[in-house]
């Protein structure tokens, strides 16, 4: 399953932005997976943190094949050596675990983050540990497929703002700038700048890159 969008929205950004309206014609529509699994997209994102997509897939992958469903009670009754042999940390397998134990008894009520606003959404993910405010957007965005996402704390985010508009530097004033002019569709734009940020369109390079070059 990937990310939906309509044109609707590819429209709405393209007339509120003719720079990132440029980029959308060139790049076109934008596919990225989402998982709409809630509890599996925690764990995945947690697993995730300050390690490669590609060592990410591979701890997932050894989790689905040693536990089966990767669920609050496959979690709870895993041991923490056990899920560390899967490819993890000490503290992201105990992260892990109090998240499954709060799940499993009832403190952590997880369905009910997706009746709520994105702000209660992600303060109260972002209360769990081992889930930082980045973390929370990603989950709302790549899980629960919110179309407002725009983190500050994504560095290809603020990479792709730079190298679209060629800023030397991205403060917090001038991402909330770009906040609004997107909003209500932060997600989408995000798709985009993420895609620049990875090379999508070569030509575009990234002015602070080219700074610390010269200096």
């Amino acid at each position: 399953m990937d990310f939906f969008y309509g044109e609707d929205a590819a429209n709405y950004l393209k007339r509120k932005d003719e720079t990132l309206g440029k980029v959308i014609d060139t790049i076109g529509h934008i596919d990225r997976a989402v998982d709409p699994d809630l509890f599996a997209s925690v764990i995945h994102h947690i697993i995730g943190q300050q390690i490669s997509t590609r060592a990410q897939a591979t701890v997932w992958r050894r989790m689905q094949e040693g536990l089966g469903a990767v669920d609050a009670d496959s979690i709870s009754n895993a041991g923490l050596g056990e899920l560390q042999a899967f490819g993890m940390t000490f503290r992201k397998a105990e992260y892990i675990k109090d998240f499954a134990g709060k799940v499993k008894d009832g403190s952590f009520d997880l369905e009910t983050i997706r009746g709520k606003p994105d702000a209660e959404a992600i303060s109260e993910l972002s209360a769990l540990k081992g889930i930082g405010v980045w973390t929370a957007e990603m989950i709302l965005l790549f899980c629960m497929q919110r179309q407002d996402v725009f983190s500050y704390g994504d560095l290809a985010i603020l990479r792709g703002l730079r190298m679209v508009y060629r800023h030397k530097k991205v403060d917090r004033k001038l991402f909330e700038k770009y906040r609004r002019r997107y909003s209500p569709y932060g997600s989408v734009a995000s798709l985009y700048l993420w895609a620049v940020a990875g090379g999508a369109i070569p030509e575009l390079r990234d002015p602070a890159a080219k700074e610390r070059r010269t200096e």
